[in-house]
């Protein structure tokens, strides 16, 4: 006996829908990472004993280095938890992870001069998380 797979309601086949949940995963797992490399930053930039940061250019967005560190400390701590509530399946840090991963393109934007690199990597992992948290929205909120 041989049956036919219903169709998803918003007619989007089932394995987008399967691709889209493992995307959201994915997105949690990379907002966890993010938000403890962020911390990591943000303790190097607060220390200023071995790792020496050096800006690149003249840049029009100037921030001391300590201003850096609290900025990236408290943004990594509040990504790392929103990840970990993403894994836990938390409607709630599927928002909130929109809006720091949002948060994040900013800040890193601004960190570009300092470490023009991983800022632009860090772009792209925040932006492939507004992406995906954003994709299949309508299967959460049924």
């Amino acid at each position: 006996m041989t049956t036919t797979p219903t169709p998803a309601p918003s007619g989007r086949s089932g394995t987008h829908r399967e691709w889209a949940s493992g995307g959201i995963t994915f997105a949690g797992v990379l907002m966890t990472v993010m938000g403890v490399f962020t911390i990591l930053e943000g303790i190097v930039a607060l220390s200023k004993d071995d790792v020496f940061y050096q800006r690149i250019g003249d840049y029009i967005f100037k921030f001391n280095l300590s201003g850096w560190g609290w900025i990236h400390l408290i943004l990594g701590i509040v990504v790392l938890v929103t990840g970990i509530g993403l894994l836990k399946g938390a409607v709630w840090a599927r928002f909130a992870g929109v809006f720091l991963a949002s948060l994040a393109v900013i800040v890193h934007f601004f960190w570009l001069p300092y470490q023009p690199l991983w800022g632009l990597v860090a772009i792209a992992i925040a932006v492939f998380v507004i992406w995906a948290l954003c994709t299949d929205w309508d299967t959460t909120r049924t």
